[in-house]
């Protein structure tokens, strides 16, 4: 009966986002300061939505949102100081740990029933789900056999042009692809950014939404993508389909981190323990196609095992900036 009343409740919520449930501005400026979060988050409403207000009803707290890219939302968490909001929630971990200087370390309270592999060592973020990078292609357009299979290939000419991948300065996500394909394919930095860029021949997606609707529309022929985002397409009846690269590929987790100075601090560590509460991490494989962190929770039989590279977060997170910055550099010179 509880899983029932979630779901039926999760259903609602999607309809229902942000302040179009909510009574009035008037009703939010009688909330008292100890009711009130400030969550800044990289997830989609269609994920973010229904957690966050069923962390409303559940508790009392009425939470402020501002949604935007993983990257430009932790720029703003840096450039405002402390006090700016109380909780990132979303982007790769790796992301959380380039800006760990913003954040203050908070172990949750389930830190025990987490999956080992994904939690922080010294507490600077709680990872919220596993999300394997894969690859996506146009399906009416490109023959099964003849689908992307490797990293080593998408630094070629054989898709010269034709791969859909997002601008970095607004997605997490295309970092962590990347590092990624640094890691996988094990050469020089700047050569492989360099291949890669001339692989894309100038390029670049706005976004990781429009990475999928490029290739399910034949704009792009293949993309690089979350996992989690290619199966919610593939189900919506969008023209791709998912493969996995033959040399491994990264499953880092996103997660969430207490911000440095937040004025609502006790609030934002009850939404970090939500966050990975049972009801939630079974949430995110019924309903948003995602791999929890938690463990013990019941696994999509659609799901398949996955051959991961022994992905290093901490070089991943020691070197972000100057990966980025030499990407944007390169990426000036291919236009």
């Amino acid at each position: 009966m509880k899983k029932k009343r979630w779901m039926i409740a999760a259903a609602a919520l999607l309809v229902c986002l942000g302040v179009g449930c909510r009574s009035s501005k008037s009703e939010e400026s009688q909330v008292s300061e100890d009711k009130r979060l400030v969550v800044y988050t990289s997830h989609k409403e269609e994920v973010y939505g229904p957690i966050i207000r069923e962390f409303e009803e559940r508790t009392g707290i009425w939470v402020d949102v501002r949604a935007g890219g993983t990257t430009e939302l932790l720029n703003a968490i840096r450039e405002g100081g402390e006090g700016v909001c109380d909780v990132m929630f979303g982007g790769g971990v790796e992301s959380l740990e380039a800006y760990r200087e913003c954040f203050e370390p908070y172990r949750c309270r389930q830190k025990e029933l987490m999956d080992q592999e994904f939690v922080s060592p010294e507490d600077d973020w709680t990872a919220f789900s596993e999300l394997p990078i894969v690859f996506i292609y146009n399906h009416k357009l490109v023959l099964p056999e003849n689908a992307p299979e490797s990293w080593a290939e998408l630094i070629t000419d054989k898709w010269k042009g034709q791969i859909a991948f997002a601008d970095t300065r607004k997605s997490g996500t295309s970092y962590t692809i990347l590092a990624t394909m640094i890691q996988a394919l094990g050469a020089d930095e700047e050569q492989v950014l360099e291949a890669f860029a001339a692989a894309l021949d100038g390029n670049i997606s706005a976004g990781s939404g429009e990475v999928v609707s490029e290739v399910s529309s034949g704009k792009r022929l293949v993309g690089i993508t979350l996992e989690e985002t290619a199966r919610k397409k593939i189900r919506q009846g969008a023209d791709i389909s998912m493969a996995y690269p033959k040399e491994g590929t990264s499953a880092v987790p996103d997660g969430t981190a207490l911000v440095k100075g937040a004025p609502h601090p006790d609030n934002a560590r009850l939404f970090i323990d939500f966050t990975v509460s049972e009801d939630v991490q079974q949430l995110l494989v019924d309903q948003f196609l995602r791999r929890p962190v938690r463990q013990g929770i019941r696994q999509d039989e659609e799901v398949k095992a996955v051959k991961l590279l022994p992905f290093d977060l901490d070089w991943a997170g020691m070197h972000q900036d100057r990966i980025l910055s030499l990407w944007q550099e390169i990426m000036e010179r291919e236009q």
